[in-house]
């Protein structure tokens, strides 16, 4: 690899974009797994009695007076995020629940609205469809929630969370999240400090839009204050949530090692320095502790792609920016040789990344999915690419032309692919020919972060024009 930026480079007239530096240095790099060995080899062992008294409250079949006991320990084990360890029992007891509920006639009428709206809302995220006219017994002669439903704070909230599983048409979870939104947000200044925070928290990232680890340990603190809490679920959480926290902080203490070594704060000096915030946006893609593997994968190739992105978007000029797509589209080391001395350091990286990834998935017989990520890195690039000939020939692309092209250059196309890459035998071939298919339900979720994205970029430049 090449040890600096050459001068070359830098006498030509380019853009920058003036990134400041990592906030974090170089603190996970120094961060020492081996210390806390001995301590985590007694939690585990901690973990494992407790493991197995929470497995003895999800056996056995339930009884019709018992769902709304399971249904609560359901939802705790959940919002613990405790979860990935049960996955079986809780499928077998949800399944069991749905049956029982839906043969008993009388069972949405004989419940309140807190039961009702957590079983709504547990039963829909596991696929189950329930019908929203369970919530018609709580409307007044006017059609509106009834009043004294306000004074049900854990009601409240309950149906809130349900209303983030909306389908289209749904007019009752319209008015249900208009209702318990302004109703929870003018009581928190009157709640006890654990329970205000729990609650505006819920208001800012209900359980839909918040990532599994942050949900976690926010719920970890408020259920410890929760007057009859579960002590074996939460002394559980507390282990598991630390246990994993040090194994994703031993994957980030490699993986910033692995970028250091590339040197992108002194070869490549107009990029982004983002490796911790990269690994962190895989981690919301998947803790669990089965996936080290994906998540390393995933995290270089997107410390990669923000590198590249910022080199077609700012630095390289365009006869640079085409040898590298040309490069890219060979997927050959040889290619090298054509290319500018810093874009060699990227272009070495990105593939040594995948043929390490490639070496892989031949030992676990999946060395199939490396082409699907091969291609979609190229798709990638020839997406930056073209917004770069755009900027050139000062070309404004009509609305449909530019979505072809954004949708695929934000990235999400690229890494729907690449997490999947390394979560061994969970993943067949069929997820990603599903993916390259593109049905439309994907294009509209491409579309969707496309437009978020551009939002984002709007108000960060207008603001920074403006101050």
């Amino acid at each position: 690899m090449t040890t600096t930026l050459d001068n070359n480079a830098y006498n030509l007239q380019r853009q920058s974009a003036n990134f400041d530096p990592s906030v974090w240095g170089n603190f996970f790099i120094t961060y020492a797994c081996d210390d806390m060995k001995e301590r985590a080899n007694v939690w585990h062992e901690e973990a494992k009695v407790l493991k197995v008294k929470i497995q003895k409250m999800l056996i056995g079949d339930i009884l019709i007076e018992h769902v709304e006991q399971k249904v609560s320990i359901i939802d705790a084990i959940e919002r613990l995020g405790i979860a990935h360890h049960f996955e079986t029992q809780i499928q077998e007891k949800l399944h069991q629940i749905f049956k029982l509920v839906n043969d008993d006639k009388n069972y949405y009428e004989n419940h309140q609205l807190t039961t009702l709206a957590l079983l709504f809302r547990l039963l829909r995220q596991h696929g189950y469809y329930v019908s929203t006219d369970i919530f018609n017994k709580f409307k007044d002669n006017k059609d509106e929630f009834k009043e004294d439903l306000l004074e049900d704070r854990e009601g409240m909230l309950c149906l809130y969370e349900a209303t983030h599983l909306k389908l289209q048409g749904e007019i009752i979870l319209e008015k249900a999240f208009d209702f318990t939104k302004s109703a929870l947000e003018s009581r928190v200044p009157q709640l006890k400090p654990s329970l205000g925070a729990h609650v505006s928290h819920t208001l800012r990232w209900p359980i839909q839009k918040c990532l599994p680890r942050l949900g976690a340990k926010e719920y970890i603190t408020f259920y410890e204050d929760v007057e009859f809490h579960n002590e074996v679920l939460l002394k559980f959480a507390k282990l598991d949530f630390n246990l994993l926290q040090m194994q994703h902080l031993k994957e980030l203490s490699i993986i910033s090692k692995w970028w250091k070594d590339i040197d992108v704060q002194k070869k490549l000096p107009y990029a982004r320095d983002r490796i911790t915030e990269c690994y962190f946006w895989i981690v919301g893609v998947y803790y669990e502790p089965q996936y080290a593997l994906a998540r390393t994968f995933a995290a270089k190739v997107i410390a990669l792609t923000s590198v590249l992105d910022d080199t077609y978007d700012a630095f390289g000029t365009y006869d640079e920016l085409v040898l590298l797509t040309n490069a890219f589209e060979r997927w050959d080391i040889s290619a090298m040789d054509e290319l500018p001395e810093y874009m060699k350091v990227i272009y070495e990286a990105m593939l040594e990344t995948y043929n390490e990834m490639e070496e892989e998935l031949v030992k676990q017989g999946r060395s199939y999915a490396i082409s699907y990520a091969k291609d979609a890195m190229k798709r990638q690039v020839k997406a930056y690419l073209d917004e770069a000939k755009w900027l050139v020939t000062k070309k404004v692309p009509s609305i449909e032309e530019y979505m072809t092209v954004a949708t695929a250059s934000t990235g999400y196309p690229l890494m729907a692919v690449v997490s999947l890459v390394g979560m061994q035998q969970v993943v067949t071939k069929d997820p990603f020919l599903w993916l390259k298919s593109e049905p439309d339900v994907l294009q509209s979720v491409y579309r969707l972060c496309r437009v978020m994205d551009d939002v984002v970029s709007h108000q960060v430049h207008f603001s920074s024009s403006i101050y």
